[in-house]
């Protein structure tokens, strides 16, 4: 049975609004969380971006619900650090915590005034992250030395079961290299209207790790009608929607603002799901399901949460689990 879970998004929400509505997820039905990862917001309008490290132990504290988050070590953060969070979550709350790394965004690792590598040496930082940060819960003593320093260093505080390490996708082609990539437990892609394209990204990784598991942060808005869904997907998420690799190269949320600006509702309707109907919602992720996928991560876009997670808790999980 593919599990359900709901996305925090800390660029959208403060942390303690944020703390509210997990709790409130739980109560409607949802198993799982994913909490975002990032120092600045998307856009000025979002206007928030919580300490997601602060924040997990909490919300873990407050639900029984599992926790990841996406984060890309390397930069920001050294992977021993995340390797040493990762590992107290783990341990203080037994099989509930996983972690999802990636290559990353400027906006967000930008801060430190680090050079921004192409691609590629991203992915080979990231793949040399993830192998310290293996090491390190394995209970080794780590000293490496590339394109990450680490010198004697030894995790003394560490759960009975490493977290299940699941690599971040936005292509067909980074979804294919992660599939070969033996530091994998599994992948975590964006599931939007764009079907096609998102049964190859799943059918790349599949094909080298054909047992890896597949999450599916999904990209919706849902509202009381169409115009209030479309204008809550608009006004917060079109930042998201600008395409190709131009955003690679932006600092601040200013800087996606003025990109945002370009970008129509159409636009923005080709990137998230949105719809006012319940039924249409439910087939979307029957089919998300029926791609098998393990994990449905829904992160409403818009600012009505309260009304999306009590709507999707009462009509759409109940009905999925009689599928």
């Amino acid at each position: 049975m593919t599990a359900i879970g709901y996305h925090a998004s800390h660029e959208q929400f403060s942390p303690s609004e944020l703390l509210e509505f997990v709790e409130l997820a739980e109560e409607n039905g949802f198993d799982h969380a994913l909490a975002s990862d990032h120092f600045h917001p998307w856009s000025e309008r979002q206007g928030e971006s919580g300490f997601v490290w602060s924040w997990l132990g909490s919300a873990m504290e407050r639900t029984s619900m599992t926790f990841g988050t996406v984060n890309a070590p390397g930069y920001r953060y050294h992977p021993a650090i995340i390797a040493q969070a990762a590992a107290t979550l783990r341990e203080s709350y037994p099989e509930r915590f996983w972690l999802s790394i990636g290559s990353g965004q400027l906006l967000n690792e930008g801060i430190t005034g680090t050079d921004w590598p192409v691609k590629d040496e991203r992915n080979a930082r990231l793949e040399e992250s993830a192998g310290i940060m293996r090491r390190l819960w394995s209970g080794k003593e780590v000293t490496h030395h590339g394109r990450i320093s680490v010198e004697r260093a030894q995790l003394y505080s560490r759960p009975e079961t490493s977290p299940p390490l699941i690599g971040a996708a936005l292509s067909e082609e980074t979804a294919r290299w992660l599939g070969q990539c033996e530091w994998t437990d599994g992948m975590i892609t964006i599931a939007t209207p764009a079907r096609e394209a998102l049964e190859n990204r799943v059918g790349a990784f599949r094909d080298g790790s054909p047992e890896g598991e597949v999450y599916l942060k999904v990209q919706l808005s849902y509202a009381e009608d169409e115009e209030a869904a479309l204008e809550g997907a608009y006004d917060q998420w079109r930042t998201n929607c600008v395409p190709g690799p131009v955003t690679q190269e932006l600092r601040t949320p200013a800087e996606y603002d003025e990109l945002g600006d370009e970008i129509s509702r159409e636009q923005v309707a080709e990137n998230v799901r949105v719809s006012a109907d319940l039924d249409e919602h439910r087939e979307w992720l029957a089919a998300d399901r029926s791609m098998g996928a393990d994990r449905l991560l829904l992160h409403n876009v818009n600012r009505g949460q309260r009304q999306f997670i009590e709507a999707f808790g009462e009509d759409v999980l109940p009905a999925l689990s009689l599928e």
